[in-house]
């Protein structure tokens, strides 16, 4: 991971394709606004914007948020995700949809259910600690544990998982506020 999200974007190139878990899921959200954490330069945003879904993006980095000023449809707040009571910070909801794409943070991710709405989605992918190794990073916090994205956060239920190679070693999962 960088350590200078900042310098990342500086240099980060044109629009990217939305995570798969987005391509795959995201058509079943229920109407209403999304909230993508960690969202980076916007590549899932963009998506559901695209699809008349207002979006609230939060990110550290002042860098990609300055590229995202001013993009129709789109709220951005500036919150660093890893500081303590982060999620106290997060907007209120209620969301159709919330993504966690390429972000690993555990307590962060038992506190969403509360924020979607009846039917919506929480939608969550990244590297597996298989990946880590292969990177040479077998201790990094940053990777999910394998089947770990198999067990869904306090009330909400598992719609969708899989896990495997994905031009990386990958996990995704799909959780239903019922």
């Amino acid at each position: 991971m960088p350590r200078d999200w900042d310098a990342f974007y500086r240099k980060a190139h044109g629009p990217r394709e939305p995570a798969f878990v987005v391509r795959a899921f995201g058509p079943l959200a229920p109407p209403g606004p999304v909230l993508d954490l960690a969202g980076g330069l916007g590549r899932n945003a963009h998506y559901f914007l695209q699809r008349g879904h207002p979006v609230v993006l939060v990110e550290r980095s002042r860098e990609a948020l300055r590229r995202l000023a001013d993009t129709p449809g789109l709220t951005l707040q500036a919150l660093d995700l890893e500081a303590p009571g982060a999620e106290r910070a997060l907007p209120p909801g209620p969301f159709a949809a919330i993504l966690m794409s390429y972000y690993v943070n555990r307590p962060l991710l038992e506190a969403l259910p509360p924020l979607l709405l009846p039917g919506g989605l929480l939608l969550v992918e990244g590297f597996t600690r298989k990946e880590a190794a292969r990177r040479g990073r077998p201790e990094s916090p940053f990777y999910w544990e394998p089947l770990e994205l198999l067990t869904p956060p306090p009330g909400l239920s598992l719609k969708a998982f899989g896990e495997g190679w994905m031009g990386g070693w990958r996990a995704f999962a799909a959780y239903l506020k019922p």
